[in-house]
């Protein structure tokens, strides 16, 4: 079982940093070809501005994944540099909860708008479903939801051994 889930671990590591690479290099190779377009043939493709956004916040999105996934994410970290280690692993547990009830809560919220989207036809890139682009919003915050609650319940692990270890259980 350990086996299996260290190889999807590693699959996720890939695409995750698959995606990052493509989305990068395609926005740099797209923002390029813009620049020169404009400066030497007075033209530019309509569509790429817009296209450029988009992919920065599937950028955004995809990054914040791979920021929860290695814990490189922002945190604001003063309470361990005063507590007693275990209590500083019980306050990663508990951030660690909030951290995962918010990013449901907006992953579920952006749904919702994702919904409303849908049901009035919105649309980008002149003609393709604005859902489509937009899907990766509530898709990474459910996935950051997991990964901390994931890492809450490894932490709490951790915490609890290290107990047992002190006590002499």
């Amino acid at each position: 079982m350990k086996d299996t889930l260290a190889r999807l671990e590693a699959a996720g590591r890939f695409v995750e940093s698959a995606a990052l690479v493509v989305l990068l290099g395609s926005m740099i190779l797209l923002s390029v070809a813009q620049i020169v377009l404009r400066q030497l043939f007075d033209g530019s493709l309509v569509w790429a501005d817009e296209l450029i956004k988009i992919i920065v916040l599937w950028l955004a999105m995809v990054g914040s994944i791979a920021a929860a996934r290695d814990n490189r994410h922002i945190r604001i970290d003063l309470l361990s540099h005063v507590l007693p280690t275990r209590m500083v692993m019980l306050a990663r547990v508990v951030v660690d909860l909030f951290a995962a009830v918010v990013c449901g809560i907006i992953a579920w919220q952006a749904w919702r708008y994702l919904q409303l989207e849908i049901e009035f036809g919105e649309t980008v890139l002149v003609s393709k479903p604005a859902w489509v682009a937009h899907i990766i919003v509530p898709a990474a915050f459910l996935i950051i939801c997991y990964r901390f609650l994931i890492d809450s319940v490894l932490e709490f692990r951790r915490f609890v051994e290290r107990v047992k270890t002190r006590s002499g259980k």
